[in-house]
């Protein structure tokens, strides 16, 4: 999983040099080639999102099978863990390259707001990795807390920030954009409530571990699981809806030029 995430923050700092080199160049070559990696790199957060969460959500089944033995059921556990590293890596650099995506689409941003877009995705990964690898330390579990009030105010950012674009006009050429924004932050917001709806199953997994199988600590992780599980498969449909806005870009006003098809689309907002 190491691997893969260090595959992740090449990708990105990839992206991110190719974006600023077309920024200061401004050539359509640049442009072009800035589009092409942030929408493969967008793809790419998609696919490595999806695909390993619903791996995570597998593997949670057999953690609370009774079937299976108590070493059985940690090393399940111990698989989740490891598998969902990547969809939290995915979710840290999700905004960062979709503006970054929308910016060489044409949709532009004030410089202020450009650099904060930049920076998110780093700094959340920071956090991402630092829980990840150090959440059983007090210093881990001080950037747990405070990731969880970063993940309130993207929620309340997204939703603000994505109302005052629309209702100014400045998405009316690429109105499927606000949704997917939307759909970012109610992604966002699920997923924190179905971390809290699992607080059970990760207290019995410990408790697995240590004293072994017990008909309470069965009950507590089925329970819990149970009750995340459909926060878990809304998380995943809106994934789906939000790729599904992106493909399709409802409300883009039609290209008189058909060259334009083989072209990123050309969005001129306001700033």
């Amino acid at each position: 999983m190491l691997r893969v995430t260090l595959a992740f923050v090449l990708i990105f700092a990839v992206l991110l040099a190719g974006q600023l080199f077309a920024a200061s160049g401004g050539a359509a070559e640049d442009l072009r080639l800035s589009y092409t990696l942030s929408a493969f790199a967008h793809q790419l957060l998609f696919v490595y999102w999806l695909g390993p969460d619903i791996g995570v959500s597998i593997w949670s089944r057999k953690v609370v099978d009774p079937a299976l033995s108590a070493e059985q059921r940690v090393a399940a556990g111990n698989m989740m863990h490891a598998i969902d590293l990547v969809p939290r890596v995915c979710l840290s650099l999700m905004l960062t390259v979709g503006g970054i995506l929308s910016e060489t689409m044409g949709v532009l941003h004030p410089l202020w707001q450009m650099i904060g877009i930049v920076l998110l995705g780093p700094v959340w990964l920071t956090m991402t990795l630092i829980i990840y690898f150090r959440g059983d330390t007090s210093f881990g579990e001080t950037v747990a807390r405070l990731d969880v009030w970063f993940r309130w105010a993207l929620v309340v950012g997204l939703i603000v920030s994505t109302s005052f674009s629309w209702f100014t006009d400045r998405l009316v050429e690429t109105p499927w954009l606000a949704g997917k924004l939307y759909l970012l932050a109610a992604i966002i917001f699920l997923g924190m409530m179905m971390r809290r709806q699992f607080a059970g199953f990760y207290e019995g997994l410990a408790k697995l571990a240590e004293g072994g199988q017990s008909p309470e600590v069965d009950a507590m992780m089925a329970s819990s699981l149970r009750k995340g599980r459909p926060f878990g498969h809304t998380i995943w449909l809106g994934l789906l809806a939000a790729a599904f806005l992106g493909v399709v870009q409802p409300g883009t006003p039609e290209e008189p030029d058909t060259q334009a098809l083989n072209s990123p689309p050309a969005v001129t907002i306001a700033r």
